[in-house]
Formats: structure tokens, C-alpha cells, sequence
């Protein structure tokens, strides 16, 4: 009976893109989830922009809204929606309109009042999100992507509560600018969904912790100087996590490289065409920790997968390809991001009882091939299924072995015979590439070769002591950092909990 490690399950939370031709943009936060999940589902989302100053007439803009807002809360708990992306695609033509000639890239701000209301009652919250340079090609369309992490909200009542967007505002700003300094701006456009859209993003179900919802209770409150009545709770802004470092360098890993290979995602089912796209910037690059135990069977142990106290961090290049089908289609709908990543492990130190009885040390390299992160959906409404899996390939080598404490020479090229197949699934624990979370899965430990030195042969005893199936890995990913985000959420890169080290909820 090998060793069981419990892993913690990351809280349901409800994944909502709002979508106008922009899933693969959205991609990056397109993930795990199950078809329970109570998401409004695909929103299209037309608005009209027009130039604060009134010189301009009013253009027309796609928007995708892609948030993570938690499905339930409790009073007197803070509701924190999780890091939000803001697609905004305008017309060439309409761009050039807007700013200097010869301009040939520019940067972008977004402020958007986001409505809480429960019960009756509503508060303002002010989500404030960044979009990095963008250039601007003679024709074709001007897509902005804006990202950050958003304010809390706390409540002193239970009942449900609805997050939803009005009106937003976009600040165009020079990307011509010296290292430190504030670009100028440009323009500023005032954007407003068109009539009949509908601006809702999410629903969280609050309760008093007892999982009662009484109604009729007061709601959230803006801080000190808002309009909100003053006895309600307060809605606070948090600072985007690394906003104050002086080192921009917080991904000191290359883009990652190699082929991806999204085979052992689910497939669609037969049918219509799948379209497959490869995004033209070629993803986004972007690196995290990730930190992971593995099962030994036969060994009724584990090992800690890259050591917390000196991480390599993984590097991603995010929403790199895209497969879609439309639920028209035959076959229904089916979205598939894939997301291209590379991770260097430190070799691992573990200690194990050999048959029952002999402890043996050894150290194991780990030899990586490219990973392959996908996530997406099919189905549509209520048997909508998401899914995310991490596949790669791997060779194990052993040296610096000890039995009993006495060195054991296995040669310089103890290894198993042939790479094996790591095949992780998130399920709801791993909400998607920008956010992370857990992923599992069971490995089939091929036999060694190479081991032992002198004509000794010890390959059989590595075999026959750690060989076979039925062994599990762990993997948390913590979220990832955006370097060319100028937020800069999550940046430098923060440690995510490794699984097992607390109970499971």
C-alpha cells in the first residue's frame, strides 16, 4: 500500500468570459471547471466609445471580459475576484482617428465601475487594469488587452450578490516613452455597452457561515468618501502584488521551446471541422512556481519535486494555439487552448525503506521534455465539461546513492530505459494557466539500465524496487507572472503550497 497524499481542493469558483470573437485572447484565462460551475456562460459584448474632449465621433468596440469571481462567500469575509483581462478590439481606422501620425505603437489603461448589488443595495467598485505596448500595423484590427488584479469586497449580510460593468473608460497612451517615465496620453475613450447588453459578470451566494441566506440585509460599501450608506461593510482596493519592485526582471527564464503535443487533452467529439489557430504573437510569455510530490509504490514513500527553499521556476508561453468548434456545428462546441511551457527540475533527495527495511538516499534528475498545458471546454450549458491536463514526457537518473549510509556506485548514467508519459488533469482544482492550482495524475515507472559500475549489474535491484505502475504525482502551480504586464500581478513569481501540506478541505 503506498503513501497516500492529501491534496487540497482550491474552492469552486465561477469562470466567466464575456466573448466577441476574442476566445483566444481570453485563452489565458480559459480553464479547468466543471459543467456545475455557475457561470453565465459565453456573453458578447458590443460597445460604443466616444472621445472625452467630444472631437471625434463615436466608434464602435468588441469587449471581452474574462474574470474569476468566487461562486459563494461569508459575511465578514473578504470576496477577492481573481486577476481580470480586458480585450478591447477597435477598428485600424478608427484608431488612427485618435492619435499623432506616424504613431506606431501605444499602451492603455482601463478603468471600469463594476455594480455590486445584494438585496436591494449597491456599491461602486473601481477596477483598474493595464494593457502593455501594442503595435500598430497598417491595417486590421487594434486589439488591447488589459489585465490586473481588482479590489476585495466584504459583506455584512448574507444573500446573493451580482457583480456587473457599465461604463469604462480607455486611456490611450504613447509607448514611446524613456525607461521611468509616464507616457503622455493620447486619448481617452468613454465606453458604454450598447442597449440590450447585458454587463452582468457573475453571481456570488454569500451566507452568514451557517449556510443561512436571510434576506433583506444592507450590502457592501465604498471606502471612506464613497456614496454608499456608511454602516456597510467596505469594498478596498488592494495594490497589484510587486507594483513597488524596482526589478523588472522577474522571469529570469527563457521563453520555453519545443513542440507541443496536445494528444492527451480531450478531443472533440466527431463531427463538424475544428479550427486550429496559432495566436500571431506567438503567446504570452510568462513564468511561476510549481511545486509537487511524487509517489513511490513500491516504496510506500515520496519525494518533494522541486526543492521550496530553491525553486526553478517554469516558463510558459500562454494561449500559444487554439482549437475551436462552434456549438452550431456538428458535434457540438468544443475550445481548446494550448500553452507551451519548459521546466528545468533540480534534482530531488528522498530517502526510502528498500524491501521494508533498508534505507536507502538517492538523488534523482529529472529530464523533461517540452509541456504541453491545455485547457478549454465542450459541450454547451448543462453538459458543458471543462478540462485541463499537463503532458510531457520524462527520464528518471539516479546517483549519489547511499544504502545504509554507505556510498553505493551506480555509474554516471543510471537511468530508466526509455522516457515515460506524465499525464496531469486539474479538474476544478486548476482554475488555468494565468491562476494556476493542482494537477494529478499516475506515472508508469519503466525499468533502469546503466547501473552499476565494475561489471556489477544492479540494474535489476532499481527495477524491482522502484519499476512499475500506480505511481502518483502531485503538481501545484502557483499563478503565473506577466513581465511585460506593467501591473506586473503576481510578480515576482509567489510560492504555492505544496500538496499534502495541509488537510484536505
Amino acid at each position: 500500500m503506498h503513501t497516500q497524499i492529501p491534496v487540497t481542493r482550491a474552492g469552486r469558483s465561477v469562470r466567466v468570459a464575456s466573448v466577441a470573437g476574442l476566445a483566444l485572447l481570453a485563452g489565458l484565462l480559459s480553464g479547468g471547471g466543471s459543467a456545475a460551475d455557475e457561470s453565465p456562460g459565453p456573453l458578447g459584448l458590443a460597445a460604443t466609445c466616444g472621445n472625452e474632449d467630444g472631437g471625434e465621433a463615436a466608434v464602435a468596440a468588441s469587449v471581452a471580459l474574462t474574470a474569476d469571481v468566487p461562486a459563494t462567500g461569508e459575511t465578514g469575509w473578504p470576496v477577492q475576484p481573481g486577476p481580470v483581462t480586458l480585450a478591447v478590439t477597435l477598428a485600424r481606422a478608427d484608431v488612427a482617428g485618435l492619435l499623432p501620425e506616424g504613431t506606431e505603437a501605444l499602451v492603455s489603461r482601463a478603468a471600469l465601475k463594476v455594480k455590486v448589488a445584494q438585496n436591494g443595495e449597491s456599491a461602486e467598485a473601481s477596477w483598474e487594469l493595464t494593457a502593455a505596448s501594442t503595435p500598430l500595423a497598417a491595417d486590421g484590427d487594434v486589439v488591447l488587452v488589459h489585465s490586473g488584479e481588482v479590489p476585495y469586497v466584504t459583506f455584512g449580510s448574507p444573500g446573493d450578490v451580482d457583480f456587473s460593468v457599465g461604463e469604462f473608460t480607455i486611456e490611450l497612451l504613447s509607448a514611446a516613452s524613456a525607461a521611468g517615465e509616464t507616457p503622455p496620453a493620447l486619448a481617452t475613450l468613454t465606453c458604454r455597452p450598447e442597449e440590450g447588453e447585458s454587463g452582468h459578470i457573475a453571481t456570488t451566494r454569500v451566507t452568514d457561515g451557517a449556510g443561512t441566506e436571510p434576506s433583506g440585509s444592507p450590502t457592501p460599501t465604498t471606502p471612506a468618501g464613497g456614496s454608499a450608506r456608511a454602516e456597510r461593510k467596505e469594498i478596498t482596493v488592494e495594490p497589484a502584488a510587486g507594483a513597488d519592485e524596482e526589478d523588472p526582471d522577474f522571469c529570469p527564464v527563457d521563453p520555453p521551446v519545443g513542440e507541443m503535443d496536445a494528444s492527451e487533452a480531450p478531443q472533440p467529439a466527431p463531427g463538424g471541422p475544428v479550427t486550429e489557430r496559432d495566436t500571431p504573437t506567438g503567446g504570452t510569455f510568462s513564468c511561476a512556481n510549481a511545486l509537487g510530490l511524487a509517489n513511490v509504490s513500491k516504496l510506500n514513500g515520496a519525494m518533494i519535486i522541486n526543492d521550496p527553499d530553491s525553486p526553478a521556476l517554469i516558463s510558459v508561453l500562454a494561449s500559444k494555439r487554439s482549437a475551436s468548434r462552434s456549438a452550431q456545428a456538428e458535434g457540438g462546441a468544443y475550445l481548446r487552448i494550448d500553452s507551451l511551457a519548459n521546466l528545468d527540475l533540480p534534482d530531488a533527495e528522498s530517502t526510502f525503506l528498500t524491501f521494508g527495511f533498508q534505507p536507502v538516499t538517492a538523488k534523482v534528475s529529472f529530464e523533461n521534455g517540452p509541456i504541453t498545458i491545455s485547457t478549454g471546454s465542450y459541450g454547451t450549458g448543462a453538459t458543458r465539461v471543462s478540462f485541463s491536463t499537463a503532458y510531457f514526457t520524462q527520464s528518471l537518473r539516479l546517483h549519489d546513492v547511499k544504502v545504509n549510509g554507505t556510498p553505493l556506485d551506480v555509474g554516471s548514467d543510471c537511468r530508466t530505459s526509455k522516457p515515460f508519459k506524465v499525464v496531469l488533469n486539474g479538474g476544478e482544482a486548476y482554475k488555468n494557466v494565468a491562476l494556476g492550482g493542482v494537477l494529478e495524475g499516475q506515472v508508469d515507472i519503466p525499468s533502469f539500465t546503466g547501473c552499476g559500475t565494475g561489471g556489477e549489474d544492479l540494474n535489476p535491484l532499481f527495477t524491482a524496487s522502484i519499476s512499475g505502475p500506480g505511481n502518483r504525482v502531485f503538481m501545484n502551480q502557483a499563478p503565473t507572472c506577466i513581465p511585460d504586464n506593467p501591473t506586473r500581478s503576481y510578480c515576482p513569481p509567489p510560492l504555492p503550497e505544496l500538496p499534502g501540506t495541509k488537510p484536505a478541505a
